[in-house]
């Protein structure tokens, strides 16, 4: 279906919060505004210091977002250092970007919503459109001075799920959305294809979820986000969502899911939308919980 929809400016294509994503254009003109930051976020770690956009900073979801012991993200503190390293404040516009269509810029940025950073933008098409268009690259790593950044307690009720609420979730017939691949779904693939298994030691998916792969929400040829009937079409007409709905997303990490997780809450503007980020490696492993194959 992406294939052949048209892609539009961004104003023109019915999204809830057309804001939240800029183009390419916007990012060359407003790139060294003093307010603005831009952060590439990329699974691949060699990605940033072979070429970034001039002025950008590198967010590595590894090392900068995530707690080096426990498996959960970095606490107040270490927001707050994370914050004033890369220079801004809570008024900063952070404009995220990256590799895989985005995955990890908008994982990023939902990690910046658990602490309250939601003034957030999203460069549509991400990293392989301004490389496709023959953009600046520059491998000088910026420097910012220091912020006093003060950070909110992290929220992890509003926009991230555990298991347990899961399970809650599953008692009152919740929506879900699984944006994994369909073989991830039924089953017969414990991980992506060309990728490690990550400990998951059963297959299937959680009771009652529909799955749309993530990659559903992209035109595959330019990596921009489909215009909002299209999406409508997609999680409200095939896959039964309903704006009203308190809807749960996951994947295998979270990083899939968090795209779809911006998808619903921006683009098409649901108001309850949680990431469940234990996703499948913490459900295909936890002892007594209900799979559907």
């Amino acid at each position: 279906m992406s294939a052949t929809v048209e892609i539009s400016g961004i104003q023109d294509r019915g999204y809830a919060f057309p804001e939240a994503l800029v183009s390419t254009d916007w990012v060359a003109e407003h790139q060294h505004d003093e307010n603005v930051r831009l952060i590439e976020s990329n699974e691949d770690p060699l990605l940033y210091s072979a070429g970034h956009i001039p002025g950008a900073v590198e967010i590595d979801w590894t090392r900068d977002l995530n707690d080096p012991l426990r498996r959960d993200y970095l606490d107040r503190s270490g927001f707050e250092s994370l914050a004033r390293r890369i220079g801004i404040t809570p008024d900063t516009t952070l404009v995220f970007y990256g590799d895989k269509n985005n995955w990890w810029a908008t994982y990023a940025a939902w990690v910046f919503h658990l602490f309250g950073h939601t003034n957030v933008k999203i460069i549509d098409g991400g990293r392989i459109k301004w490389l496709n268009e023959g953009r600046e690259l520059t491998k000088d790593v910026p420097t910012y001075a220091p912020t006093e950044y003060l950070a909110a307690d992290r929220d992890d009720a509003t926009f991230r799920a555990y298991r347990d609420d899961v399970l809650k979730h599953l008692s009152k017939a919740g929506k879900l959305i699984d944006v994994r691949s369909p073989q991830e779904f039924d089953g017969t693939r414990l991980h992506m294809e060309a990728y490690p298994n990550e400990g998951a030691l059963r297959g299937g998916h959680i009771p009652g979820a529909k799955n749309v792969p993530w990659a559903k929400a992209v035109n595959p040829e330019t990596g921009e986000f489909l215009p909002a009937p299209a999406l409508k079409e997609l999680y409200e007409t095939q896959s039964g969502l309903n704006p009203s709905d308190d809807v749960v997303v996951y994947c295998r990490i979270g990083e899939r899911s968090s795209h779809t997780w911006f998808v619903l809450k921006y683009l098409l503007g649901y108001p309850q939308v949680r990431n469940y980020d234990g996703s499948w490696t913490e459900w295909g492993n936890t002892v007594g919980v209900p799979i559907e194959r």
